[in-house]
Parts: C-alpha cells; structure tokens; sequence
C-alpha cells in the first residue's frame, strides 16, 4: 500500500513551530475576516544633493596658534553654546579647492594665507531643507601671511586663535577632530 502525499508517521515527520519575526506586533483576526498585513507609510525620497567645500586650519605667524570658526548651536535653548569648527565653504565654478579654501578662510575670518600642506578629504552625509547631502571638503593646512581677524558677519559668530594643543579638544565635529589628530605631526 502506497500512504497519500504528506501522510507519515508522527516519528518520521519533524514538527515547524510557526515563529512571527519580533518586530511584528500581533495580528489579529475575526471570524470570517483574516488579518492583513499592515501598510507601511510611504515616505517620498528625499532629493540627493553633492556640495563640495575647502578650508582649513590657519597656523598663526608664531607656529603656536591654529584659527578657528565658531558658530552658536542651534539645539542650545540658551544660546551660548559655540560649536568650533574649521573655516571652510563652497568651490565656486572656474575654482579649485585650493583657490576656494584660501579665499573661504579670508572670508570667515579676515585672515589672508597659503596652503603649506593638503590635510586631507573628509566626506558625510545630513539632511537640510528636505534634502539628502553629500557634502566633500578638501582640507588643507595654511600660514598666515597678513589680514586682521573678524568674524563674517552673514555666517560666523566668533573667532579665534587657539594653542595648537587645543584645537583637537576643540573641534566639535568627529571627523574634524580625526583629521586633525591624525596630522598632528605637521602641527610643530
């Protein structure tokens, strides 16, 4: 006699315990209605956008200084807090990261310099504005050569002269603080 197809004995068949994955939560039926999945929410994508920047940090005139930018944290309900960062902005068109990072640190800070060193390309992601960015910046390191420190007006809030031995300390941005560790021998 030949058994039904999945007819067996109990002793040769091995029992499945049905498992629901533990991010689902219950489901549940009512008679004469089986349960659905739930739709999830559909989330529009978020437009990508690729920014290129070049800065730096500055190294004063007396070798024992590095420049640095600050601006106000948003997230701080009091105001005072300043996060440091390195002066950098945007690559114009016709520019190279080179041009931009020396006119970008002139701008945010009033203080003229030349590339003595490449530091470095850093790239992250945000969202800003409803958009998805992909921000690269080139980063070099300078010397001073003239200028008188200010502030822009339009973008920067303070800034500032600090002891080398700070500057990692100071930098608010993880991979800032990398970038500068990781070439702290050019630092002396």
């Amino acid at each position: 006699m030949i058994p039904a197809p999945g007819a067996g004995s109990e002793g040769t068949k091995k029992k499945r315990k049905h498992r629901r994955p533990a991010n689902r939560g219950p489901q549940t039926s009512t008679p004469g209605n089986t349960a659905t999945p739930s739709k999830k929410s559909v989330r529009p994508y978020a437009k990508r956008v690729d920014e290129v920047s070049a800065g730096g940090l500055v190294i004063d005139k007396s070798g024992a200084n590095g420049l640095l930018i600050g601006r106000r944290d948003q997230r701080d309900p009091t105001g005072i807090k300043i996060l440091w960062s390195l002066p950098k902005g945007h690559i114009e068109d016709g520019e190279t990261p080179e041009q931009a990072a020396i006119r970008e640190v002139a701008e945010e800070t009033g203080i003229d310099s030349e590339i003595t060193h490449t530091l470095g390309v850093i790239d992250f992601w945000f969202m800003a504005g409803g958009k998805r960015i992909h921000k690269t910046v080139h980063h070099f390191m300078f010397k001073e050569i003239g200028g008188l420190l200010a502030a822009q007006e339009s973008e920067v809030d303070e800034v500032g002269w600090f002891a080398l031995s700070e500057i990692v300390g100071l930098l608010a941005y993880p991979d800032e603080k990398k970038l500068i560790a990781k070439n702290s021998g050019l630092l002396v």
